[in-house]
């Protein structure tokens, strides 16, 4: 592989961006796909990070980003915590398996860091993640709700022994929802692509509908 370039997300590159966001989740988890208009609307929401927000490129073609928003947690008392969630973390096909998200991933925990931050929850595919440091928000004890933990929730602790075992629950950023309608408006300003089933949706649901007692 060529030399692989990460930097920091432009304008210029926001079209780029989200037809490779669509490419890469394109059938993934549902027929069709969203993520390439949460990239878009991610970017003018008030927890958006422009600082962790990149891009991979390669012999000048932009085949990766990970983008970044403001979260927190909140422990029994009240009190606040703040930290962060990415997503959607994207990879071209065809440039998959090959390092790229996890250079992504690299750079992005080296910034966030540097910004002061600790700890980082997401929604993935534990597969995934854990080889990169995630592991399940149970062993954190942060939950969503009361008492749940999802299968699919994982921390990634930026530095040694950030939790002392206090129960906290978790604030994802109004950023990821998404309304549906714009969705499919925002779709039909892209080239028209096939909706179709796949067995890694049924993965998907799995994951994102379970828990761990």
């Amino acid at each position: 592989m060529s030399e692989l370039v990460i930097r920091n997300e432009v304008t210029n590159d926001y079209r780029e961006v989200e037809e490779l966001t669509r490419e890469a989740f394109w059938n993934l988890h549902n027929p069709g796909c969203d993520e390439h208009y949460l990239v878009h609307t991610i970017r003018n929401h008030q927890d958006y990070i422009p600082e962790l927000d990149f891009v991979a490129e390669l012999d000048g073609k932009l085949v990766g980003n990970i983008i970044y928003t403001k979260a927190k947690l909140v422990d029994e008392n009240g009190k606040e915590k703040n930290i962060l969630s990415f997503g959607p973390l994207s990879v071209l096909p065809g440039y998959q398996r090959k390092g790229i998200g996890k250079a992504l991933l690299n750079t992005s925990f080296e910034k966030a860091i540097e910004l002061g931050y600790d700890s980082i929850v997401i929604f993935g595919h534990p597969g995934n993640y854990i080889s990169r440091g995630f592991i399940s928000c149970k062993k954190c004890n942060i939950c969503v709700g009361d008492n749940y933990y999802p299968t699919a929730m994982l921390v990634k602790q930026l530095k040694p022994d950030v939790f002392d075992g206090r129960k906290w629950v978790y604030h994802e950023s109004p950023a990821y929802e998404i309304n549906e309608k714009d969705a499919k408006e925002f779709d039909r300003l892209f080239e028209p692509k096939k909706k179709e089933y796949r067995t890694s949706q049924e993965e998907f649901y799995i994951y994102s509908h379970s828990s761990i007692n």
